[in-house]
């Protein structure tokens, strides 16, 4: 079997332990992840301090959208003692809900290093042996579902999200339902406030001014 590292996730001990288990490690710098385990499947890998962090300073989500956009089945592996989560417990399963609900990524535990190890490999192992599916490194976005891809357009609105994208396009049924509807219309979905609504609405509504009719730039 035979997994790609990123280079900048060049954990030795981690690297020996699935040495150990007979998996074959190949670094390389992966645009979105840790390990890639087969052509959908790639892994987020973080320890318990790397989580926190990743969560009080937002970055968390970001890594998630890039994960989201390139990889049919994205993990997050979170590896550490529970005990040694300084934030509160609501936060932590507040976060991993979130993952769950708003990115569709399913989240994993694992004690140490040599459990991330064992856990890696057995999924490598069903992609690889059973489901003939080999690593695949990936330097841009996955092909979206149509679908996807207006979830993808409304969920990068300010403040909305996949979450709320998928509100908006079921309550509208169509972009351009929802472009042309107004900011009475638009705050009567759940969670869209009058402050959201009305910036939605300015950004469908107002002229682009970013550029004149002669491509010169209009903002100064």
């Amino acid at each position: 079997m035979k997994i790609i590292a990123d280079q900048r996730e060049r954990n030795p001990e981690l690297i020996n332990a699935l040495h150990d288990n007979g998996v074959e490690v190949e670094i390389k710098t992966i645009p979105a992840g840790d390990y890639i385990l087969s052509d959908r499947i790639c892994v987020e890998r973080k320890t318990i301090s790397d989580f926190e962090s990743s969560i009080i300073n937002g970055r968390l989500f970001e890594q998630l959208d890039k994960l989201r956009q390139a990889y049919e089945f994205p993990l997050v592996l979170i590896e550490g003692n529970v005990s040694e989560f300084r934030l509160n417990l609501n936060a932590i399963m507040g976060a991993v809900v979130s993952i769950y609900v708003e990115y569709r990524i399913q989240t994993i535990f694992c004690f140490d290093v040599f459990d991330t190890a064992k856990t890696i490999k057995t999924i490598a192992e069903h992609e690889q042996r059973t489901e003939k599916r080999m690593p695949s490194l990936k330097g841009s976005a996955r092909a979206y579902s149509n679908d996807e891809f207006k979830e993808y357009m409304i969920g990068n609105l300010p403040g909305i999200g996949p979450k709320l994208a998928r509100q908006l396009l079921s309550k509208f049924r169509t972009i351009k339902n929802m472009a042309n509807s107004n900011a009475g219309e638009l705050e009567k979905v759940e969670k869209i406030g009058q402050k959201k609504s009305r910036r939605i609405h300015e950004i469908f509504t107002e002229e682009y001014a970013a550029y004149d009719e002669n491509g010169a730039c209009g903002k100064k």
